[in-house]
């Protein structure tokens, strides 16, 4: 089971106030906020891009590591969790975008748009790409 729910910790900036947000799992997602609220609504964000660039550099997306004490779980956005999903299955499965494409019967065009991070894919797209590559999602509401 595929998760992006990554743990973050919020760290108080005592020079220019708000809190610094860090996440141990992926280094180059950091950000700040004045409040806690939105320190944790732009560590989303962060997580979103950093996410989208290791995609396009095809670079490793880490799972989620278990929270320690003190530090916060921040949700990906859902498209970015299904893109992520697909894009790890395919390299789990060693599935190249033609042959993606090939089983979900469009061109190979589409598939490397679909994982386009600038690209609003549908999310019945990237489901029909996850059924292709033998999974599902699940969605968790917390």
């Amino acid at each position: 089971m595929l998760r992006f729910n990554y743990p973050v910790k919020l760290t108080p900036d005592r020079e220019d106030g708000g809190y610094v947000v860090s996440c141990r799992d992926i280094p180059e997602a950091i950000t700040q906020g004045n409040t806690i609220e939105q320190a944790l609504a732009d560590a989303e964000g962060a997580l979103q891009a950093a996410i989208e660039g290791r995609i396009e550099d095809r670079m490793e997306v880490p799972a989620p590591s278990v929270p320690k004490r003190g530090e916060r779980l921040v949700a990906t956005p859902v498209t970015t969790a299904l893109k992520a999903a697909v894009y790890l299955s395919m390299r789990e499965q060693k599935i190249s975008k033609s042959e993606l494409a090939r089983r979900m019967h469009i061109h190979e065009k589409e598939v490397r748009r679909m994982l386009d991070p600038r690209h609003p894919t549908k999310v019945p797209t990237l489901e029909r790409a996850l059924a292709a590559l033998g999974r599902r999602a699940e969605v968790t509401v917390s």
